[in-house]
C-alpha cells in the first residue's frame, strides 16, 4: 500500500484524526481559537481588537472566552475585510491580520461576485490544507479496498500551477497554489505531472491529458464534476472506448467538492463500467473545512483542530435579509449550541488571517456527536422573491429526481428570479443534449419543488405565478464560463443567477441565437 505506507514511514500518524474522534468539539475549537489568537496577538488586527484581553478569558472554565471574542471582533465579509485590511497584504506589508507577509493569494469570484476576490494563503494555511488532505487519504484505510489501489496514480484536475507574479505576490487558483507545493513523496502518484499542470490554456491542458491518458494507471480522480466529465468523455471519444475503465481499469475513487454531486451522478455513471466510491471534500479558497471520513455516508466531518475556528449563524429571516446579508444583531452560535437538521451560515477565523469571516456557505448538521455536516447552499444563492425560500439544496434535489424519472442527463442548470407583471416568476435553464419536452420537464421540476419546499408550494398559488423553463445546449453553459474568464479548474456554474451575472447570461444566450 504505497501511499499509506509512505505516510506512515514519514511519521504521519492518525493522532489528529483520533484526537477529533475522542475529544469534545467545543474543547477542540477552544484550543484552536486560542492558538490563532496567540499567533496573531501582535499583528495590527490583534492589537486593534485586543486579542490579549480576549486571551485572558481562556483561563476560565465557562464560555467567557467566546463572549469576549464575539464582543471585541466584528463580523467581516470579503469587501469589508479587504478594504480595511487585506489590501495592505497585497502591497507586501507584514503583521497585518497574520504574523507574516502573504506571498500567495487564491483568486476566486466564487459564484456570486462579479470581480475576482484575493484570498490570502499563508504558509500556515498551506500546511493545514496538506494535513487535512493527509487525514482524508488515511481515512481510506476504513474502506474495503485492494492493496494495489494505493500504488496507482491520482489524477488531480485543477488550475494552473504557473501562477501570476507581480513582484510582490503570486496569485492563481487555490488548486494551482497547493498543487505547486506538493510534498515530494506525493509527486510519485500525482498526475498530470508538473509540466501539464503549468499550462494556463484550459482547452490545451485537457488535450494534453487526453494524449497521456493511455500511459497512466489511474486509481483516484479529483476535481469538479462538470470538467472531469468533459475530460472523461474526450478520452472515451479519442480512443473509441466503451467506458473509461477500458483505459483505467483500476479507477475506483472519485474525490469531488465545490458543488452537489447528485445531479451529475447519472451522466457520470454512463461513463463507467463499474460503480466508483464517491468521496466529498469541502475545500474552499479560505481553507479545508471538512471531508468525508467514513464509508457509506453522504456527510462530511467538520475539521475542528487544524487552523480554523467555526461559528454558526442560523440561516433564517431573523438573521439575514432578502439579499443574503447578515443582520447587525444576528444570533451567532458556537459548536456546542448547534442543532441537527437546521441550516447555518458559516463564519470562520483561520490561520491565514480571516477573522469572523462570512464564507458564504450554508451547512446543516446531520450528526452533532461526530460533527458531520452537509452543504445545503449559499447565503446569496437562494431565491426568495416573495417568500418561496428556494434553496440550492431544493434545486439540486429536484434536478436529480427528474433525471431519474425521465432518464435524462442534465449537465448544467441555473435559475433566475424575474418580475412578472406586478408579481414574480422563476426562469429555469436546463443544459442537456437529450431530446426532451420543455413543458413536461418544467412541470415535473415544479411538481418536485412543491413537495420538497412547502413555502414554494404556497407561493406558486399566490405571488409566484409562473415557472418558465428553457432547454439549451450544455455547451453554452461552459461557453459562458469561458467568456467570463472562468473556464476550467475550480470554476462552477452558479445555480442561481442574480444581478450582473444574470444579465450577462441572458445577453450571452441572445448573442448565441437563443430566443428566450
Amino acid at each position: 500500500m504505497a501511499i499509506l505506507g509512505t505516510l506512515l514511514k514519514k511519521g504521519i500518524r492518525l493522532r489528529d484524526s483520533l484526537e477529533q474522534e475522542y475529544s469534545s468539539p467545543l474543547e477542540l475549537q477552544k484550543v484552536e481559537l486560542k492558538k490563532l489568537l496567540i499567533k496573531a496577538a501582535k499583528t495590527e488586527f490583534g492589537r486593534k481588537y485586543k486579542f490579549d484581553v480576549i486571551l485572558k478569558e481562556f483561563k476560565n472554565r465557562d464560555d467567557s472566552f467566546y463572549k469576549s471574542f464575539a464582543q471585541h471582533v466584528p463580523i467581516y465579509n470579503y469587501e469589508k475585510i479587504y478594504n480595511e485590511w487585506w489590501y495592505r497584504l497585497k502591497a507586501g506589508e507584514k503583521n497585518i491580520t497574520w504574523p507574516e507577509a502573504i506571498r500567495y493569494f487564491a483568486l476566486t469570484s466564487g459564484t456570486s461576485g462579479a470581480s475576482s476576490k484575493y484570498i490570502p494563503i499563508s504558509k500556515d494555511m498551506v500546511k493545514a490544507i496538506r494535513r487535512t488532505g493527509v487525514r482524508q487519504i488515511l481515512s481510506l484505510s476504513k474502506y474495503d479496498l485492494p492493496d494495489e489501489l494505493f500504488t496507482k496514480g491520482i489524477l488531480m484536475l485543477g488550475g494552473s500551477t504557473d501562477l501570476e507574479f507581480n513582484g510582490t505576490y503570486f496569485s492563481g487558483d487555490l488548486s494551482g497554489i497547493t498543487t505547486g507545493r506538493l510534498p515530494i513523496w506525493f509527486q510519485t502518484f500525482y498526475k498530470p505531472g508538473k509540466q501539464i499542470s503549468k499550462n494556463k490554456d484550459w482547452g490545451e491542458k485537457l488535450e494534453q491529458i487526453v494524449e497521456m491518458a493511455p500511459k497512466w494507471d489511474i486509481g483516484i480522480i479529483v476535481g469538479v464534476p462538470a470538467w472531469l466529465q468533459i475530460l472523461i468523455e474526450k478520452i472515451i471519444e479519442r480512443y473509441q472506448l466503451k467506458t473509461i475503465h477500458d483505459i483505467w481499469p483500476n479507477l475506483t475513487i472519485y474525490v469531488h467538492g465545490g458543488v452537489s454531486f447528485e445531479p451529475y451522478i447519472k451522466g457520470f455513471e454512463k461513463l463507467m463500467a463499474k460503480p466508483l466510491i464517491y468521496m466529498e471534500t469541502y475545500l474552499a479558497s479560505e481553507g479545508f473545512l471538512a471531508f468525508q471520513a467514513l464509508p457509506e455516508r453522504k456527510s462530511m466531518r467538520l475539521v475542528l483542530n487544524n487552523g480554523i475556528f467555526h461559528e454558526f449563524v442560523p440561516f433564517n429571516e431573523g438573521n439575514f435579509d432578502e439579499n443574503g446579508e447578515i443582520h447587525p444583531n444576528a444570533e451567532i452560535l458556537k459548536i456546542d449550541e448547534v442543532e441537527e437538521g437546521k441550516d447555518y451560515a458559516l463564519l470562520i477565523s483561520t490561520c491565514a488571517g480571516a477573522w469572523r469571516y462570512q464564507i458564504g456557505d450554508v451547512i446543516r448538521f446531520v450528526s452533532i456527536e461526530e460533527s458531520e455536516i452537509v452543504i445545503t447552499g449559499r447565503t446569496k444563492h437562494f431565491l426568495s422573491l416573495c417568500g418561496e425560500h428556494l434553496s440550492v439544496d431544493n434545486i439540486n434535489k429536484a434536478i436529480h429526481l427528474v433525471e431519474e424519472e425521465m432518464n435524462l442527463d442534465i449537465r448544467e442548470f441555473t435559475v433566475l428570479g424575474l418580475p412578472n407583471g406586478t408579481l414574480f416568476a422563476h426562469h429555469w435553464f436546463a443544459g442537456t443534449d437529450n431530446q426532451v419536452d420543455e413543458k413536461e420537464l418544467r412541470d415535473k421540476i415544479d411538481g418536485h419543488l412543491k413537495v420538497l419546499n412547502d413555502d414554494y408550494a404556497v407561493e406558486r398559488k399566490h405571488a409566484l405565478k409562473e415557472m418558465r423553463l428553457s432547454v439549451v445546449p450544455a455547451a453554452l453553459f461552459y461557453g459562458w464560463l469561458k467568456a467570463q474568464g472562468k473556464e476550467g479548474g475550480q470554476n462552477k456554474f452558479p445555480r442561481v443567477l442574480k444581478g450582473e451575472k444574470m444579465n450577462s447570461w441572458l445577453e450571452y444566450l441572445e448573442e448565441n441565437g437563443m430566443k428566450i
